[in-house]
């Protein structure tokens, strides 16, 4: 093991949370990776005395801080990515190449945001009239709850817009990934944030609950199960707390029969093997023409069989392991479902891994599938992908749609009339032409449906994240009717 990740990981065993600007133990039951849990008391009132120094910060000098943080990530790129190869199992080619320069760009781009947010002048009158102006003000102290399988990004992608606009939080990782977070934290602290400002709780959901109840938190942000955001929103609706949820997908991948083949082949494996298939946005049911389905299906499966399983830390490794040993039972469940109602196509079984004998590894896999099949409609979060024939447009847009969820959707088509008219009929909240599961921090990202509500990223994860305030100014002396 590297010798600095060695260090980090023995400095996280003692202190695991980051509470007002210092890493401290915890005062819980250790989680089950020894990094503990604690009370959140202490890290509200941490966040409310930070809170009181950053909404009074110019909005220039957090974007300063911002900025600063954001070249720290890319400077400690090596370390970081390693830890969170460790932490999840992703390859390292994953995590060098995404994981924290993603998050990186995300702080840029929110620094961007933070330096140029204004109101608005609304005049009434003629110009010796009355008139109004706006305020964008934060909410107040917010709270992120992250999930395992992109852990510093979405821990960027939750805190970067609510600094921005003058919030204090506390982030919870999920207890499966703690590491990277504690990263992140480390640079915010170097890059000169006021302690208090972003604080880490580390613990399972009994802490996430725990702040979704608390009174003084005005925000709950959210990645996670559909089942675990229902429970968000009823622990939310007490205090009417602002809730942001990014849930679950079953997405739709249609492949039209004009479409680039080999592209749409690559787009279907980085939508289903990427991460392991651990992606939210996974598009997992591939819709595949009859009239191109055997092409298609022959390069797929060739360049599946060709793909790299091994060593996470081998940056030449394409596929690594699930993230926990509970992981590895469900997504073999529903591969043990798959094979007795749909045709298995490759894989499904327990790749050997020389060295890693005891991993939580899996073959990436493929059924031929119908609708009403049962891995074509629950979501498994992993490798596993679904293919279903169709033959006309109107058919298989129904069919894509069926669905409860609508997080995300994607068309291979040259015709771009046809693409375009696609976007408008898919029930999804992220979609994409011609390629898939790209997401620039540009760009909103949030589903329809039991997928979530609201939005991160863009300038739309600004609104999340703070209020606006409405002042009327009377020049002149008003002439009331008492």
């Amino acid at each position: 093991m590297d010798a600095s990740i060695a260090e980090t990981l023995a400095r996280i065993e003692k202190t695991g949370n980051f509470i007002g600007g210092r890493f401290v133990a915890g005062a819980g039951e250790p989680c089950p990776v020894v990094y503990p849990a604690t009370g959140e008391g202490a890290a509200v009132e941490a966040a409310r005395c930070g809170y009181e120094i950053w909404r009074r910060t110019p909005p220039a000098e957090r974007a300063r801080i911002l900025s600063a943080t954001a070249r720290l990530l890319r400077e400690r790129l090596p370390q970081i990515a390693r830890l969170e190869t460790l932490d999840t199992g992703k390859p390292l080619q994953e995590t060098l190449a995404v994981d924290v320069t993603s998050g990186a760009d995300c702080l840029d781009y929110f620094a961007a945001q933070a330096a140029t947010m204004t109101g608005e002048f609304v005049g009434f009158s003629g110009e010796e009239g009355d008139w109004g102006y706006t305020r964008r003000e934060p909410l107040g102290v917010c709270a992120g709850i992250g999930a395992w399988n992109y852990p510093l990004q979405i821990a960027c992608w939750k805190s970067a817009p609510a600094l921005a606009c003058g919030n204090a939080f506390i982030f919870k990782p999920a207890e499966t990934t703690p590491l990277s977070a504690l990263e992140l934290a480390r640079a915010f602290k170097d890059a000169g944030l006021p302690d208090g400002v972003f604080n880490i709780l580390q613990g399972d959901g009994r802490i996430g609950a725990a702040l979704v109840a608390h009174p003084d938190i005005a925000k709950v942000s959210l990645t996670g199960e559909t089942a675990t955001g229902v429970k968000i929103l009823q622990g939310a609706a007490p205090s009417l707390k602002h809730v942001t949820l990014e849930l679950g997908g079953k997405s739709p991948l249609i492949v039209f029969e004009d479409a680039d083949i080999d592209s749409a082949v690559g787009g279907a494996m980085v939508a289903n093997f990427y991460s392991t298939g651990q992606v939210c946005s996974n598009g997992t049911r591939v819709f595949v023409h009859d009239a191109v389905r055997e092409a298609f299906i022959e390069r797929l499966l060739a360049r599946t069989h060709a793909l790299k399983i091994g060593d996470p830390m081998d940056e030449a490794t394409q596929i690594g392991p699930l993230v926990s040993a509970e992981h590895l039972e469900k997504v073999n469940r529903y591969i043990g479902i798959g094979r007795g109602e749909a045709k298995l196509l490759h894989g499904g079984g327990t790749p050997r891994v020389s060295g890693f004998e005891g991993g939580y590894w899996v073959e990436p896999t493929i059924f031929a599938a119908t609708d009403d099949a049962i891995i074509a409609r629950e979501e498994i979060f992993g490798p596993v992908l679904t293919l279903l024939g169709f033959s006309d447009e109107d058919d298989v847009t129904a069919r894509a749609n069926a669905t409860g969820f609508g997080l995300s959707a994607g068309v291979y088509t040259r015709d771009l009339s046809r693409a375009h008219r696609m976007m408008a009929r898919l029930q999804a909240g992220s979609c994409w032409i011609n390629t898939y599961n790209i997401t620039p921090v540009e760009l909103p990202f949030g589903g329809y449906k039991r997928s979530g509500m609201g939005r991160e990223n863009g300038r739309w994860a600004m609104d999340a994240y703070s209020q606006v305030k409405s002042v009327y100014v009377a020049m002149n002396a008003p002439q009331y009717p008492y």
